[in-house]
């Protein structure tokens, strides 16, 4: 298989990658996964339910993330802002008489009311002012056409959850190697005043720290499959 390169810029006041989040604790790494920009290139294509096929194709091709922050979030303290929890509480406030809002209070396995009104607290993380540069690896018989959707979406893109909205042009170019996507990596950076903060490579043959994370998606839909991927983040 022959491949190319495309570039994404992810910039947004809010951004959440989440990895290992469960029940009422949706976290976020600090930096996108690969399932999140699987998902982000799905909702380009207007591609919906499992999608196994087309995910295969992407398996074992190579995901670098490049992390930039402001200038003058380089001090002595801090590298970058806090995550920002947001609270919920999902099933709050409906009346258990209204036989349509009864239907967004949780229930109990067996579909029956929960003790105490059935009302759940969620905390949801996320980062805060995050600038990345993703360079994903793609087929090249499929490179165009992502190229084109990415710019003309099918679906609205976001940046992991449907709140977090892109503030900036995502598609940034089509590149025959990485190195190069790189160097317009680094350009837009230097426009915008940003400092390289850390890298994320594919594979744990880099110097840095060795991460194993359940990203790589395998199937979408009702039913989310996910493998293995070893990252190095330098």
């Amino acid at each position: 298989m022959t491949t190319r390169y495309l570039l994404l810029w992810l910039e947004a006041p809010l951004q959440s990658w989440g990895h290992d989040s469960k029940f009422g604790r949706r976290d976020t790494l600090n930096f996108p996964t690969k399932s999140g920009v699987m998902g982000l290139v799905c909702c380009a294509l207007g591609y919906g339910g499992e999608q196994k096929e087309f995910l295969a194709e992407f398996a074992s091709l190579k995901q670098t993330v490049l992390s930039f922050v402001k200038k003058n979030y380089k001090d002595e303290k801090t590298d970058r802002l806090p995550l920002l929890r947001d609270f919920h509480m999902v099933g709050s406030g409906y009346d258990d008489k209204d036989p349509w809002t009864t239907l967004l209070i949780p229930k109990t396995a067996e579909g029956k009311k929960a003790v105490g009104g059935g009302a759940k607290m969620t905390y949801r993380y996320y980062l805060q002012d995050a600038h990345f540069a993703v360079v994903l690896e793609v087929p090249s018989d499929k490179a165009e056409m992502i190229a084109e959707k990415l710019q003309q979406p099918i679906w609205d893109l976001f940046l992991g959850r449907k709140s977090c909205v892109p503030t900036d042009l995502v598609y940034r170019g089509n590149f025959e190697n990485e190195d190069d996507a790189i160097v317009e990596a680094e350009k837009i950076a230097t426009e915008k005043s940003l400092l390289l903060d850390f890298k994320v490579l594919d594979s744990g043959e880099h110097d840095g720290e060795v991460l194993t994370l359940n990203d790589v998606p395998v199937q979408f839909g009702e039913r989310k499959i996910y493998r293995d991927r070893r990252v190095t983040v330098i």
